[in-house]
């Protein structure tokens, strides 16, 4: 009985440490993200959108300037719209 305790305990754990292993390396392979304002859609903004709104999707008109959409790191502000360029902050 001891033995397959013992057994279990070192199956766990190198569960445990693969599963660890495999976050690390699924984080890493993800881009670098930033909020860029200015440039979603219509109900299409990930987050903070002025006063009176909830948060995600509740941006009232296209390139609200108060809303923001989460894209790449570094291409924001390459971004063009209608309303010009995104901006790394809000937009009045």
């Amino acid at each position: 009985m001891r033995n397959t305790h013992a057994v279990l305990a070192a199956t766990l754990a190198i569960a445990a440490a693969t599963a660890l292993a495999s976050a690390a390396v699924a984080d890493e392979a993800k881009p670098a993200m930033e909020k860029c304002y200015g440039v979603a859609l219509a109900g299409k903004n990930d987050c903070k959108a002025g006063a009176g709104t909830s948060c995600a999707g509740t941006s009232k008109v296209d390139y609200q300037g108060n809303a923001w959409k989460l894209v790449k790191a570094g291409t924001c502000t390459a971004i063009k719209t209608p309303k010009g360029a995104g901006s790394l902050t809000p937009k009045t």
